[in-house]
């Protein structure tokens, strides 16, 4: 086993920009590049390994036939063969729609899906840009219907100005934006379900209104205020706790030097280099990462070192 890079998938979306290729040295292909999914295994969108003795394998495939030694004893037992995580780089040239995500509970039952409990990590924020993340105080569905109707819904939105660096951890049920001038990394349960309440009235060439989910999000949506901004340590050379929940832990590492990680073979763990670079050694042999880069350890790997000047996100279940 060794430090796993993959080939993103590019999605094209009606907000998206050229920041994945300006900032992150992507290949994109085309200027309305909305998102990089860096790991994935999205059926119809599952990563393919660049690297090494497994290049041009699928995650799905390596999956299958070493479970325990990449997911770890304790996700296999828990998910089966499931990767239970996806980690994108979106670029909202933008605003995307107001949204939000169902409960393990109802996208199972909907939709035969995880829930999608995620988080934010803003790489790059463009003067004056803001995130919608909750309503400004407690809500109801009549309040909510009602505002919508009047096509006054962002006024009892929580509209938070943001800056690079800024963290935000989303549960399940929390209406949502990205707004425009954002390029942020998102950590997520694997789930491409989204339940879009309001669009901005935006139409496309043809004038037509992207679809809703209404009836869908009524009884998906948490109406109560819901504090999603995190604060969290820069120390150098450690790994410092952003978010924990049961589904992912993530980390900010402040790289100057050298840090070495021990992994209790229980849980794989991903990287996402959000500045800088650096090499993973790993039994005398390096890797390289830099920045944009996402790159998976699995769990076999016991012991690795990370050496240079990097900004990471460490995420492990």
């Amino acid at each position: 086993m060794y430090p796993l890079f993959f080939h993103p998938i590019f999605k094209d979306r009606i907000w998206g920009g050229t920041k994945l290729k300006t900032f992150l040295n992507k290949d994109i292909p085309t200027n309305i590049t909305g998102e990089s999914w860096e790991l994935s295994t999205v059926p119809g969108d599952v990563s393919i390994v660049k690297n090494g003795i497994f290049k041009d394998k699928n995650l799905n495939e390596l999956i299958e036939q070493y479970p325990e030694e990449i997911l770890g004893k304790k996700i296999y037992q828990q998910f089966g063969k499931q990767f239970p995580l996806l980690f994108k780089f979106i670029d909202a040239r933008e605003d995307l729609s107001i949204q939000l995500h169902p409960n393990d509970a109802l996208a199972q039952k909907r939709h035969n899906s995880f829930g999608k409990t995620e988080m934010w990590y803003v790489l790059q924020a463009d003067e004056g840009a803001r995130l919608v993340v909750g309503f400004k105080k407690q809500s109801s569905e009549e309040e909510f219907l009602k505002h919508l109707s009047d096509k006054t819904l962002p006024t009892i939105l929580n509209e938070i100005p943001v800056k690079k660096g800024d963290v935000f951890f989303l549960e399940t049920g929390t209406i949502h934006a990205i707004g425009g001038g954002i390029m942020l990394a998102e950590i997520q349960q694997t789930s491409d379900v989204t339940y879009r309440v309001y669009d901005w009235d935006r139409v496309d060439a043809q004038g037509n209104s992207r679809e809703l989910h209404l009836d869908l999000s009524l009884d998906a949506m948490n109406y109560n205020e819901t504090p999603c901004k995190k604060d969290y340590a820069t120390q150098p050379n450690t790994s410092n706790m952003m978010a924990m929940c049961p589904y992912f832990t993530t980390n900010f590492i402040n790289l100057t030097d050298s840090y070495t990680i021990e992994n209790k073979e229980d849980s794989f763990r991903v990287f996402q280099t959000l500045s800088g670079s650096c090499k993973i050694r790993v039994n005398d042999i390096e890797f390289e990462a830099k920045q944009g880069d996402t790159f998976l350890i699995p769990a076999q790997i016991l012991h690795f070192e990370l050496q240079g000047i990097a900004e990471l996100l460490e995420i492990f279940v």
